[in-house]
């Protein structure tokens, strides 16, 4: 993740301005100075208007010049407010109780009625009629996309100028301005434009996106900040029940849902265009739930959304973001299908929700023009891949982009090209930039070396004590066609000295043919997954783990070489060969023990020797990635599903290996969003061995001793507790997202997210191998194949917004030696 968080670090990065001649903004009262939350403020005869947040406040501009403005809300008198400048702050606005309903409309203080609102009958007229997104109404499709994200720092005043980080680059304050969202002061400082041509077939279901053009300001090596918000800000249709943003289902304000989660008013009425329209607001019933407010036009006859404004309230469950802002424009193509025109994203990442809090504005304009249909391509053209890394597209000429774009920029958004190139050659930002890449990656930057990473310096465990560990890899670009990698480690109590080191090169970038090597001779904890694989970069966190429950002293001393291929031929496939030796035996044979008896002489043996040749299929359907180098990496990491198929062959004799064996496994992981109720993860692993082999090539049923929680492993068995050569073990988790604790009044302004998981495994052991078993070990340990064993957990996550706690309850096999009925385990993470 080099250049994402560090990328979004900068996030003093990019921006959208306009010019404006009416700038409103202030707060609105009842009669008792009580804020009124969700009034609609409207400049007069005009459809441009917002609604007040929880706390009444509200900032709103326009470019034209208007001298009234209207403030309407349920149960009070409409008030029509002259305005005096075009610029007016602090605006304090008294509302009037009104005694007298609306004509057809019950009213009541806050909350609406849900039977006999005119509001309510054209929402389900909107139901009745609900709209497909024109494009998928046709057998093909093709339209011009031109898209712009945007960074800004925001809230700039004073005190953020003089401070001392800015020492050296204060001239990048000049260019400040006001967003005509929020009314707050921002800084722009990062800018990406692209046009793409975007070609679609619904009766094969293929689409595919032909980028025409790139530009951006700010670092040539942005791909992943870029990718980064693209997945952030998602495609998504108002129409459908949720809205997904930053890992969160909202419910959709044209959710059939809706009526149990908002409240809706009929305002106004007005023509749009050439179509009369009615005006509706709408906001939550409840607070703390991932909702918004806004307002929508819809058509009176076709029943289309013509305009729809929606934006996060400030009580919703979610972390990082003080605000969010949609907008979206259609164009009614005939009276059953709509075409979008106009899509605008932003949002305030910030790490608090006051209002006067500093944060980053991240935006993005999407304009959609050109449509045409019904124009048919073969399916060869979609299959063809994308060159991407044709440079003429990074590098189109201004004259390009003054015929490309499909809005110009402003004056402000021009001068961020200059403030960026002059903003890199400025000492102060580029040690902020490289305290930031440090914090981002763990890896200190040089001339084409990291070194790195930082944090897995220290580690302990039974047999090394502590343990300390220096390494690197060569960086040049992020998209490098090869990559060195090594480390070297030291451990204070056994006084021995490890070491890794790999290397890899991407021959063909198009099917991603990339062929890697390496060694590595460590000390490690077997058994802490299930699915696994002969890498030479892999070494488990539970080997070096600095605090863990019970001893770690079961530990195995393995050299390990590799060599292996692998290709893409179809994207998110991958195929790969590998061919591995390695040599096993214990850190500490007086603590642990992996003899066995050689099947054909029966002599004692007390090292294993193995060569091993595996194939592997993944593959993982919507995973998203960026760069075309011999790395990528994975901006949606979570959000796909993975299917994994090892099949690995033991050859004995060849370079003196010991065992002739088959090992098939099988691994799937599936992320389940289940809309406004959370997420839940599950996974299934299958394998078994066949052949004859010793403990150490067998599968160990994955323990977790250490107090982190990690998904995958079983948090109250011990290392070695269950061996197996026969497996099937399935893990769920759900993730509510605080879908409970929001309706605890004592809870709810924490914030926190409720979690609950269930794991079982199903293993058993042939006689064949527990009788080749020298240690005694098999003997003692066997395997889960009486019943399954089964654990459960409860969790509460979000504790400061980066905490989360869970607590497992073991189910059964509690005589097994030293078995743990009750656990505790934690984690630390920036989620949303």
């Amino acid at each position: 993740m080099r250049h994402l968080i560090s990328g979004i670090l900068f996030t003093l990065c990019s921006g959208t301005f306009l010019y404006s001649q009416t700038k409103i903004g202030g707060q609105v009262y009842d009669n008792n100075k009580q804020p009124v939350p969700f009034a609609n403020i409207v400049f007069a005869n005009s459809t441009i208007g917002t609604i007040t947040d929880e706390n009444g406040r509200f900032y709103m501009e326009s470019d034209n010049n208007y001298s009234n403005v209207k403030v309407s809300f349920i149960g009070f008198k409409t008030k029509t407010i002259k305005l005096t400048k075009r610029v007016t702050y602090k605006m304090e606005i008294i509302l009037e109780e009104e005694a007298a309903a609306l004509d057809e409309v019950v009213i009541y203080k806050g909350k609406t009625s849900k039977k006999n609102n005119p509001a309510i009958d054209i929402l389900r007229k909107i139901w009745k009629n609900r709209r497909e997104n024109g494009v998928k109404k046709f057998k093909q499709y093709t339209y011009d996309k031109y898209e712009k994200l945007e960074f800004d720092l925001n809230t700039i005043d004073s005190a953020l100028v003089n401070s001392r980080i800015f020492n050296g680059m204060e001239f990048i304050f000049d260019d400040v301005d006001t967003s005509r969202i929020t009314g707050k002061t921002y800084l722009p400082i990062f800018l990406n434009e692209a046009l793409s041509k975007v070609y679609g077939d619904n009766i094969i279901n293929q689409e595919k996106e032909v980028l025409a053009g790139n530009k951006n300001a700010g670092f040539s090596d942005n791909q992943t900040l870029i990718a980064f918000v693209k997945d952030l800000y998602s495609d998504y249709d108002v129409y459908e029940n949720y809205l997904k943003f930053f890992d969160k289902s909202f419910t959709s304000p044209l959710s059939r849902t809706g009526i149990s989660v908002y409240n809706y008013v009929l305002t106004d009425s007005a023509y749009i265009g050439n179509k009369w329209c009615y005006n509706i607001i709408y906001y939550p019933r409840r607070k703390n739930e991932l909702t918004f407010k806004g307002d929508f036009w819809v058509n009176d006859t076709t029943w289309a959304i013509k305009e729809i404004n929606l934006e996060v309230t400030k009580s919703a469950n979610i972390n990082w973001v003080k605000d969010l802002y949609i907008e979206q424009e259609f164009d009614v193509l005939n009276d059953s299908i709509f075409l979008i025109t106009k899509d605008y994203f932003q949002s305030d990442f910030a790490f608090s929700k006051k209002e006067k809090s500093r944060g980053v504005y991240g935006k993005r304009t999407t304009l959609y023009d050109n449509y045409k249909f019904d124009i048919k391509k073969d399916n060869k053209f979609y299959q063809s891949q994308v060159d991407p890394y044709n440079q003429d597209i990074y590098n189109r000429e201004d004259s390009f982009w003054a015929n490309a774009r499909m809005e110009k920029l402003n004056k402000d958004e021009e001068k961020v090209y200059k403030l960026l190139d002059t903003l890199k050659t400025v000492k102060a930002f580029k040690r902020l930039y490289n305290i930031g890449t440090i914090l981002a990656s763990g890896y200190v930057e040089f001339n084409g070396f990291d070194f790195g990473p930082l944090f897995n310096t220290i580690g302990f465990n039974d047999i090394e004590g502590f343990r300390l560990r220096a390494g690197g890899r060569t960086y040049f670009t992020s998209n490098d066609r090869w990559r060195i990698e090594g480390y070297g480690a030291y451990g204070f109590k056994d006084n021995k000295f490890k070491y890794g080191i790999s290397g890899k090169y991407l021959v063909d970038r198009k099917s991603r043919l990339i062929v890697a090597a390496g060694n590595r001779r460590d000390v490690e904890q077997l058994g802490a997954s299930l699915t696994n694989t002969n890498n030479v970069e892999g070494r488990s966190l539970a080997s070096s783990s600095v605090i863990a429950t019970g001893d770690n002293d079961r530990l195995t001393s393995i050299n390990l070489s590799a060599f292996s291929m692998q290709i893409e031929p179809k994207k998110n496939l991958t195929i790969g060969v590998t061919g591995s030796y390695r040599t096993l035996k214990p850190a500490d044979r007086s603590l642990f023990s992996l003899d066995f008896l050689d099947p054909e002489t029966n002599e004692l043996r007390t090292q294993i020797k193995q060569t091993e040749i595996a194939t592997q299929i993944t593959y993982t359907p919507g995973r998203k990635t960026t760069g075309y180098g011999v790395d990528r990496i994975v901006v949606n990491d979570g959000d796909f599903s993975t299917l994994f198929l090892n099949y690995s062959v033991g050859v004995k004799g060849l370079i003196e290996s010991d065992f002739e064996y088959q090992k098939l496994q099988f691994f799937y992981r599936q992320p389940w969003n289940i809309g406004g109720f959370g997420v839940l993860n599950s996974s299934l692993e299958v394998g078994k061995t066949f052949g004859e082999v010793p403990l150490g090539l067998l599968s160990v049923i994955p323990g977790n001793q250490t107090y982190l929680s990690i998904y995958n492993t079983f948090p109250l068995l011990n290392y070695y507790e269950f061996v197996t050569d026969t497996y099937t073990s399935l893990h769920l988790e759900h993730n509510f997202n605080g879908r409970i604790f929001s309706r605890i009044p004592l809870l709810r302004k924490l914030n926190l997210r409720e979690l609950v998981g269930i794991r079982g495994v199903w293993g058993e052991l042939s006689n064949e191998n527990i009788a080749i078993d020298a240690s005694g070990f098999l003997q003692s340990v066997g395997a889960p194949n009486d019943e399954i064993y089964w654990e459960y957990s409860l969790g509460v996550g979000n504790i400061f917004k980066v905490f989360r706690i869970d607590f497992h309850f073991r189910g059964n096999y509690f005589d097994n030696p030293d078995a743990r009925k009750f656990g505790v385990t934690g984690s630390f993470g920036f989620y949303f």
